[in-house]
């Protein structure tokens, strides 16, 4: 009678797993927030305030572009919206989580912490990916100019869609792991607004100064704006954007760099800050947050 004891090997593989549970948990996150009044409600209401400010922008245009500049500023606001969303959404959630006790829950279950970032990344695709497609299809009907007739202009668009998600979304998971407490959100918002504000989101870039126009260059929003113009407008507005291109080569490497990098530095900081949790860390930020909001 042999005394070997045969190793049970798992049928699954952790990692797999992990992914697994947290894309069945984003798609359980998107069809709640997908299906409740309030918040689309407020997604209504904040595509109603983007369109009539675009409705107004319609009276003017901007010499040799073609085409008003509500139609121009459509692409760069379904930008700024993803941004927006992808970004202050995953900071906002991480905060949140970390003080009502989500995150150190998560880390108790093995791959919960990959899980759990996987599950708010696909919730995150899937509802900004909903608003996005909502405000092309509204801009499509109320603006003239837009040229998104062919194949390849659809292709362009959910490329660029997809990859400036990507890109904003690493941020958001870089940025909402270095956030501790959820008081301190205005130290991203606040960089947020001013870089909205220098992108050429309702305004071509070249009538900014030219270091401003640099420093726009620098970040994402600006090439993802780009992107969805070069898939909306027609050719010849390209005219009215820097070097006379879309530059779609630029556009690719800038947004696949910051995806890159955010998405390969997030997992190790959102791992790092789990690490770190605690009982007694939680009940401390949770002291600090009921004194600073008095609740």
């Amino acid at each position: 009678m042999s005394d070997v004891i045969e190793r049970r090997v798992p049928r699954s593989n952790p990692t797999v797993n992990a992914y697994r549970t947290g894309v069945r948990r984003g798609l359980t996150s998107a069809r709640i927030q997908l299906t409740t009044p309030g918040e689309i409600f407020g997604t209504l209401v904040m595509m109603g305030v983007m369109i009539t400010v675009l409705v107004v922008m319609s009276n003017g245009d901007f010499a040799g572009a073609g085409v008003d500049l509500g139609s121009m500023g459509l692409p760069g606001v379904i930008a700024m919206s993803v941004l927006f969303g992808s970004t202050m959404g995953i900071v906002g959630v991480l905060s949140m989580d970390r003080t009502n006790g989500t995150l150190l829950r998560s880390k108790s279950v093995p791959g919960g912490t990959t899980g759990y970032l996987v599950g708010e990344m696909v919730a995150n695709i899937l509802t900004n990916l909903a608003a996005a497609v909502l405000m092309l299809v509204v801009g499509l009907i109320v603006f003239d100019g837009l040229e998104f007739v062919s194949p390849l202009r659809w292709l362009l668009f959910t490329a660029v869609l997809v990859l400036g998600m990507a890109s904003t979304m690493a941020i958001g998971a870089v940025l909402g792991a270095l956030i501790s407490n959820p008081k301190h959100m205005g130290l991203v918002m606040l960089p947020v607004m001013g870089l909205i504000g220098i992108s050429g989101i309702f305004y071509p870039l070249v009538a900014l100064p030219g270091w401003v126009q640099g420093i726009a260059q620098v970040f994402p929003l600006y090439w993802y704006g780009l992107g969805l113009r070069a898939s909306l407008l027609p050719g010849e507005t390209a005219a009215v954007e820097i070097a006379g291109s879309w530059r779609l080569e630029w556009v690719f490497v800038v947004l696949g760099v910051w995806a890159i990098v955010g998405l390969s530095l997030a997992p190790k900081l959102l791992s790092r800050m789990a690490r770190r949790e605690s009982g007694s860390t939680l009940a401390a930020r949770r002291r600090d947050v009921q004194q600073q909001w008095g609740v």
